[in-house]
C-alpha cells in the first residue's frame, strides 16, 4: 500500500500536478503535494535556519570527530531491525543489487581477476558505518577480507549474531564498535591496512566530512579505493526524502535525514580530491517504491555512488615526516595544482 502511494506522489512531482492520497487513491479535494508546496516548505526551512542563526555551510568541518551523537541516538533505537528486509531499512538491502557489482568491478578493474567463485580473495575492505552488516556479508562472500566497523555497539553485535550463523562467513568478515578516526589513528592498526573502504548511506549521518576523508585516505593503502553512495542535496532529495518519505507518508521515521548533511557530488568530489583523491566515475541510482528495486540512471539529482581512488605516494621531497598523513595530503594538493 505505502509503496504504491509513493510511486503517486513521485508521479506527481516529475509532472508538476497537484497530488495527494487518501487511501490508496489520488485525489484533489485533501491536502496537496506539488512542486510549488514543497518549494515553498523548502523555503521556510530555511528562513526559519536563518532566523535562528544558523549559517549554510556546503561542507561539514570543523567538529574533528565522524560521529554525531544524535545519530548514534537513533540507530541505537533500530539495532535488532537491520536483517527485517520488509522494515525500516528494506531499501538498503535492495541496494545490495547495486552497490555489491559496483564495488567488485571497479575493484577487480583495480587488481585483476582473483579466486573462481571468491574474486575478492586477498583483498582487504573496511566497511564505515556497517550497522548490521548488510553490505559487509555479500563482500565476506565474494572472498574479501572485511572489517564492519560502527560507532553503535549494538548494531555490531546485531551483524555479529547474524554472521555467526553463515560458517563462509567465519574467517572473511569481522566487526568492531569503533569509529573510524580511532581506527585511523597513526600506528593504530588501521592505518595503510585496506585496499578498499567502503561507505555506503553513511557520509549524510555524519558530523564532519573532511575528518572522514582524512581518514579514509589514511587507512587505505596508496592506489586503494573508496566507494560513497550518498544523497545529493537538491529540492527533489528534499521533497523525497524528507517531504514525501518522512513528513507525509511516514514510511520513513521522521527525523531520519537532515538536509543541511546531504551533499552534492561536485562539493564531495572537491573535498575528495582536495584531501589525496582522485574522484574514478559518479553514477546516479534510483528507486522505484513500487517494485522495492534500484537501477542505475543518468540522473544524480536523488542518490548517487562515487568511486575515488587514492594517489600514490611520492618519494619525500623535504625534511617533514613521510609518514604523516597531513604532508601526505599537501603533497598530492601540490601536484594538482602546481603540474
Amino acid at each position: 500500500m505505502y509503496s504504491k502511494k509513493f510511486g503517486r506522489l513521485i508521479l506527481g512531482f516529475c509532472t508538476g500536478c497537484s497530488t495527494s492520497v487518501v487511501n490508496g487513491t489520488p485525489t484533489s479535494t485533501r491536502t496537496t503535494v506539488s512542486w510549488t508546496s514543497v518549494c515553498k516548505h523548502h523555503t521556510q526551512f530555511l528562513e526559519r535556519r536563518s532566523q535562528m542563526g544558523f549559517a549554510h555551510v556546503r561542507i561539514r568541518s570543523a567538529s574533528k570527530t565522524t560521529v554525531d551523537p544524535n545519530e548514534v541516538k537513533r540507530f541505537q533505537l533500530l539495532a535488532n531491525k537491520w536483517w527485517n528486509e520488509q522494515g525500516d531499512f528494506a531499501a538498503l538491502h535492495s541496494m545490495n543489487d547495486l552497490r555489491v557489482p559496483f564495488i567488485r568491478d571497479n575493484l577487480l578493474n583495480a587488481h585483476g581477476g582473483r579466486r573462481p567463485g571468491k574474486p575478492l580473495a586477498g583483498l582487504r575492505i573496511l566497511d564505515v558505518g556497517c550497522g548490521g552488516g548488510l553490505l559487509t556479508e555479500p563482500l565476506g562472500r565474494l572472498g574479501a577480507d572485511v572489517l564492519g566497523i560502527d560507532p553503535v555497539a549494538d548494531s555490531i553485535g546485531t551483524a555479529e549474531v547474524h554472521a555467526w550463523h553463515d560458517p563462509d562467513l567465519r574467517g572473511n568478515v569481522r566487526y568492531r564498535a569503533i569509529t573510524l578516526e580511532e581506527l585511523s589513528e597513526k600506528g593504530g592498526q588501521g592505518a595503510g591496512q585496506f585496499d578498499a573502504v567502503v561507505a555506503s548511506e553513511v557520509v549524510e549521518h555524519l558530523a564532519d566530512l573532511e575528518t572522514f576523508t582524512l581518514c579514509c585516505n589514511q587507512v587505505l593503502k596508496p592506489g586503494g579505493s573508496l566507494f560513497i553512495t550518498t544523497i545529493n542535496k537538491t529540492q527533489l532529495s528534499y521533497a523525497l526524502a524528507i517531504v514525501a518519505a518522512e513528513e507525509v507518508l511516514r514510511i520513513v521515521p521522521s527525523g531520519t535525514h537532515d538536509w543541511d548533511k546531504f551533499v552534492s557530488p561536485m562539493e564531495l568530489e572537491r573535498l575528495l580530491e582536495s584531501n589525496g583523491f582522485h574522484v574514478e566515475s559518479i553514477r546516479g541510482m534510483l528507486y522505484n517504491p513500487l517494485s522495492g528495486s534500484w537501477s542505475w540512471t543518468e540522473s544524480t539529482s536523488i542518490n548517487y555512488a562515487l568511486h575515488a581512488v587514492k594517489l600514490e605516494e611520492e618519494p619525500n621531497l623535504d625534511e617533514d615526516d613521510p609518514e604523516d598523513p597531513t604532508v601526505i595530503v599537501a603533497q598530492a594538493k601540490a601536484r594538482r595544482w602546481y603540474n
